[in-house]
């Protein structure tokens, strides 16, 4: 269940990213809205109903990032593409998930996995900059507080005034987004290191 709740994500926020291209349309803008709103809420539900009903697993976890990927990158991308972020936040974005994951799943191969029990980290301090849940969490909703009040300011229903001030305050979440982006990849890049020396030995 948690792992459909995973992949639903992924189709929403495609339906979402798409109803963008409707530029003029009210209607669209507020749905694609919606979806994000419900997109991100799932990201904690799949979480919790896997240790609900005792789902927790290496798949679950891997499914779990790889969906966060697909989900940020396609906003990202999208916005930059629609002028609505500079074309440097998907750039930095992709390029930490790429070197994360790539790192990660040399983790994997151990056994290790990104968070929780069995993770990677083993420092504590990187343990809670990378999984602690007031991290996930902050970076969670910088990244939905940024997506959707972009969308939601482009609806045409909203006065200029009102929809320039989500603009900013989107334009401000989104930023704190990619910081806390790049802050969270750190840990990873340095505990790594030791799956490499030991190659090396």
């Amino acid at each position: 269940m948690a792992n459909l709740i995973s992949i639903l994500r992924i189709v929403l926020v495609f339906i979402a990213v798409g109803l963008l291209y409707f530029k003029e349309s009210s209607a669209a803008y507020v749905a694609s809205f919606i979806l994000t709103v419900i997109a991100f809420l799932f990201d904690a539900l799949d979480g919790y109903v896997a240790r609900k009903l005792g789902e927790v697993s290496k798949l679950g976890s891997v499914l779990d990032i790889m969906s966060d990927r697909i989900i940020e990158y396609a906003y990202w991308i999208m916005f930059a593409h629609m002028g609505w972020v500079p074309v440097i936040f998907p750039i930095i974005v992709v390029t930490r998930g790429v070197i994360t994951d790539s790192l990660r799943s040399v983790a994997l191969e151990q056994g290790l996995i990104a968070f929780g029990e069995g993770s990677m980290l083993e420092d504590k301090v990187c343990q809670w900059i990378c999984g602690s849940k007031y991290m996930k969490v902050g970076y969670a909703v910088a990244k939905a507080v940024a997506f959707a009040l972009f969308i939601l300011a482009y609806t045409h229903l909203l006065p200029n005034e009102i929809a320039w001030l989500l603009v900013v305050l989107g334009a401000v979440a989104a930023e704190i987004a990619v910081i806390l982006c790049v802050l969270r990849a750190i840990p990873v890049i340095f505990e790594s290191k030791k799956f490499f020396v030991k190659e090396e030995k």
